[in-house]
């Protein structure tokens, strides 16, 4: 299907049912309601299956969870806090735009934040057990690309990500990472659909990166990471290359506020 008949088909869908959506989620004892309806809600909205403008109904999450409001409050509350929803009093909750100067402000803090964590990751070159989750999930991430598995790819990468702050012991600055890339994950599910990949590329750089960590190699590692990433200015360039993908997004922030989940 070529990008105009894509983005003319997607941006034809009605707002999806709550219900729907939420079908396949039960609430279990692991963690508090409010954490678990909160992770499913967000990752909806960074998979852009919740659409920019959509209500999301406090009364309809905790009827198709079978949950009181109190979780799914506390819930859309912190959702607020992300930059995901806004919560508009007497009105409701409502899934925020895309916006493209907060994807580009993303790609700028985790560029800063993480060189510094690989640059810390490659100073525990010696840790034998540590260098070896890099190398297992790079297998992972190449069996993902072979099986041309993007979705899987996708959660693979940002455990990538995520393990250079782990290993560097700087845990909770990833947390820090994610809150201000919701635009930045929004759009990178959306290039997915546009087919705008890059398996081949991301695998060859990720083992830049880790080869770099594992001979405990700082310069070595900012500068494959840095190359991995880009400039903002290419980032800049990467998306004006791609004016479907742009209007797409203008199409699904053009949507009437206030949509909701479910016909009246």
């Amino acid at each position: 299907m070529n990008v105009s008949k894509l983005s003319q088909k997607v941006a034809e869908v009605s707002a999806p049912q709550i219900a729907d959506l939420l079908s396949g989620v039960t609430l279990g004892p692991e963690k508090t309601y409010a954490s678990q309806i909160f992770d499913a809600l967000r990752a909806m909205i960074v998979k852009v299956e919740l659409l920019p403008g959509q209500m999301i109904s406090e009364k309809e999450v905790a009827e198709a969870l079978t949950a009181s409001k109190t979780p799914v409050r506390e819930a859309l509350i912190r959702l607020e806090d992300a930059g995901l929803v806004n919560i508009v009093p007497k009105s409701g909750t409502y899934v925020t735009t895309i916006q493209i100067d907060r994807y580009i402000e993303a790609c700028f803090v985790r560029l800063r934040l993480e060189t510094g964590a690989v640059r810390s990751a490659a100073g525990q070159s010696h840790d034998a057990a540590a260098m070896a989750q890099f190398t297992e999930l790079m297998a992972e991430q190449e069996r993902a690309v072979a099986a041309d598995d993007y979705v899987q790819f996708f959660q693979l990468d940002e455990a990538f990500h995520r393990l250079f702050f782990d290993v560097a012991d700087l845990s909770g600055v990833w947390a820090t990472v994610k809150r201000c890339q919701v635009d930045m994950d929004r759009v990178r599910h959306l290039k997915r659909l546009y087919n705008i990949r890059r398996g081949a590329q991301v695998i060859a750089q990720h083992w830049d990166i880790v080869h770099a960590i594992q001979s405990g190699s700082a310069d070595a590692a900012e500068a494959a990471l840095v190359a991995h990433l880009g400039s903002l200015e290419r980032e800049i360039d990467s998306l004006a290359a791609h004016p479907a993908l742009l209007a797409h997004i203008e199409k699904l922030n053009s949507r009437k506020t206030g949509s909701r989940s479910r016909k009246a």
